[in-house]
């Protein structure tokens, strides 16, 4: 069995910390400097944690605008891929963006990533970018 927690960086930050260092800093190779931002600070953090109460996911939602919400550094660890938790992660922070009277939500998709986002109901938005090395895509979902 596996639950998300959610809350605010200082409840969640161990948590989310430890999936995130290994999928994108260790896994990924993105720069420790690039991975921790200031918008940790701000943003509502989901958690899934497995049976023994171990971190093995996280992703964030910001608030850049009243109408927007923002998913960000979304990571299932390795092991645990394959088994619907991103999935369970990304109807956790959409549904709290629908809890916030949020219109869209928007997200930065890694691009081998995109087809699971568009699976949810994201669609491309604009051409593809580098983001701290690794080709993205705008994408967004639309919750009116």
């Amino acid at each position: 069995m596996t639950y998300i927690e959610i809350g605010e960086w200082p409840l969640m930050q161990t948590a989310a910390q430890a999936v995130r260092t290994t999928v994108f800093v260790q896994e990924q190779g993105i720069a420790p400097e690039d991975e921790w931002d200031a918008d940790d600070a701000t943003a509502l953090h989901a958690v899934l944690f497995d049976a023994h109460g171990h971190p093995v996911g996280n992703a964030r939602l910001l608030r850049p605008t009243a109408d927007v919400a923002k998913v960000g550094r979304m990571a299932v660890l390795p092991e645990m891929r394959g088994q619907g938790y991103g999935a369970r992660l990304l109807q956790t922070l959409i549904a709290c963006a629908r809890e916030r009277g949020h219109k869209e939500v928007c997200l930065h998709a890694q691009r081998t990533a995109e087809g699971f986002y568009a699976v949810h109901g994201f669609t491309i938005v604009g051409e593809p970018f580098d983001e701290v090395g690794i080709p993205h895509v705008a994408m967004r979902l639309s919750l009116v």
